[in-house]
């Protein structure tokens, strides 16, 4: 007996080929990687065009702001729009509008009439453009390939966000150095590359739907209830929120350190590189803990590693140690990201899977443009050291609070 994978190759029941045959799911992981390094490469590149030109850490934080701004605004109406259109398609019109948009950015640097306003434009409408197609690409995942490979193939997207991280900021930094406008370019030609994958895939990104009248209020409010209803979940992303928002002003504090020593653009691409190589391992390694470890004992210790590792960055400012410090941090938040993935992955249904991946993603990550505004004011106003510690003692907080919860705990 013969059953069809979901890339349309024929298959034994119960035998499905490996996952490196997958011809869609390779289109889809490739593209999307493409994206990926993009943004990655995205986001060193506007601060390094703020710091080193005339703008301060306050002006790098607006600018951070105004891209993570649409996680916060357009998550949930994201979330419809996913699982009510054509997945591909809307995939292929966010590559389109965030190609036209880094076109205007290399546009403007080469005629050397570079606008912090246009950059804050820029920067929110391409935010938004990644906010549907990332949103559509997780949930396309589980409909391009076998329920048995779902756990390797979330891994291997979990690798590939870091490995784009490990090669973004590196050749972000590196381009930059040679010309303004170089990595913004690059950023344009991953959303074209990604353009022309989607258009080879032909498995349907979603099950067929239902026809009849929605309501979008209805829709929305459906995810914000399924969430609701997920004890474990609720409060594992009430403690998560408040780390990503933390982290925000980790992750600004390096790129402040380097430039007040009077180090380059291409040290804080290294920074990049050795963090990516730690996510990297990180994300791989997130799959095998699945088989021994509970996701609440994953989250808990990923917690407290960032509880020791954040105050060690703050007591220092050699760049060695940053090196390691936060190649470590990485690793930690990869593993927690599989082991998250995974669980959302089996736990929802697929017809609302894009709205309560949305409902996730808003209540998780939302704040995090909050977050980048912080960072500048804060990392303009005081020192790194200074900062940074009062961010481990917020997440020391943190790690207490996921240890004593019951829903966290007895998950």
């Amino acid at each position: 007996m013969t059953t069809t994978t979901p890339s349309g190759a024929p298959a034994r029941a119960g035998a499905p080929p490996p996952l490196r045959r997958n011809r869609d799911f390779l289109l889809l992981w490739t593209g999307a990687g493409a994206t990926q390094f993009g943004a990655r490469i995205g986001v060193i590149a506007y601060p390094l065009l703020v710091l080193w030109g005339d703008g301060t850490a306050a002006d790098a934080g607006l600018v951070a702001f105004a891209g993570l701004l649409p996680m916060l605004v357009l998550q949930l109406p994201a979330g419809v729009v996913v699982d009510r259109w054509d997945r591909r398609r809307l995939m292929l019109v966010c590559n389109m509008v965030g190609l036209a948009t880094m076109v205007s950015v290399v546009a403007a640097i080469v005629a050397d009439a570079v606008w912090l306003p246009h950059l804050l434009v820029a920067a929110f409408v391409d935010g938004a453009a990644t906010i549907f197609y990332q949103l559509a690409e997780r949930t396309a995942v589980r409909n391009v390939v076998h329920e048995d490979h779902l756990p390797s193939a979330l891994a291997q997207n979990e690798a590939r966000g870091r490995a784009a991280g490990l090669l973004g900021q590196p050749v972000g930094g590196a381009a930059f150095a040679v010309a303004g406008w170089l990595p913004f370019g690059a950023v344009a030609a991953g959303h074209l590359l990604s353009l022309i994958n989607l258009r080879l895939v032909k498995t349907p990104f979603q099950e067929e739907r239902a026809p009849g009248e929605r309501d979008w209020k209805a829709e929305v409010m459906q995810g914000l209830s399924w969430l609701w209803g997920q004890k474990f979940l609720r409060a594992a992303i009430g403690v998560v929120a408040v780390t990503n928002l933390l982290f925000q002003i980790v992750n600004m504090a390096p790129l402040v350190v380097i430039k007040d020593q009077g180090g380059s653009a291409a040290q804080v691409g290294l920074i990049g590189l050795v963090s990516g190589v730690g996510g990297v391992v990180g994300a791989l390694s997130g799959g095998k803990l699945l088989t021994g470890i509970r996701l609440p004992n994953i989250l808990i210790g990923t917690l407290a590693t960032w509880s020791v590792l954040v105050p060690v960055a703050a007591l220092t400012t050699r760049y060695w140690a940053m090196l390691v410090l936060y190649a470590a941090m990485s690793a930690a938040g990869a593993a927690l990201n599989v082991g998250a993935g995974a669980y959302m992955a089996q736990l929802v249904p697929d017809e609302i899977h894009g709205k309560a991946m949305s409902a996730v993603m808003l209540s998780s990550w939302g704040a995090n443009s909050l977050g980048a505004l912080a960072a500048g004011f804060l990392l303009a106003a005081f020192s790194t050291g200074t900062v940074l510690l009062g961010v481990s003692a917020a997440l020391l907080l943190c790690t207490l609070a996921a240890a004593l919860s019951p829903s966290i705990r007895r998950q």
